[in-house]
């Protein structure tokens, strides 16, 4: 079974509020065997003219366990937590490669 990985857009509008989803979504990732591959930092635009504010990305050891975690109350409350601190919020979920490429 293929790993799959969440990727999110986003810009901060407020920085206090983002914290505490910040600080309620790790344990939370963690507990459906999530991992955080990329969490902001540097970033450089290679070609074209996409130009993220800021990247997040998982890794779920498959799709069905990141919707397990997107759709779980402990995440719905995080992302209550998370409404309103963003002017730019994109989610998405994609399934990696099965085996040798």
């Amino acid at each position: 079974m293929p790993a799959a990985y969440l990727i999110v857009e986003s810009s901060i509008s407020d920085p206090q509020k983002f914290k505490a989803y910040m600080d309620a979504a790790p344990p939370i990732v963690r507990q459906f065997a999530g991992e955080y591959l990329v969490r902001g930092g540097r970033m450089e635009v290679l070609e074209g003219d996409w130009a993220p504010p800021r990247l997040t990305v998982l890794r779920y050891p498959s799709f069905e366990a990141a919707k397990r975690l997107y759709d779980s109350p402990e995440y719905c409350a995080a992302r209550e937590l998370r409404a309103g601190a963003t002017a730019l919020f994109n989610m998405v979920l994609v399934e990696g490669v099965d085996g040798p490429v």
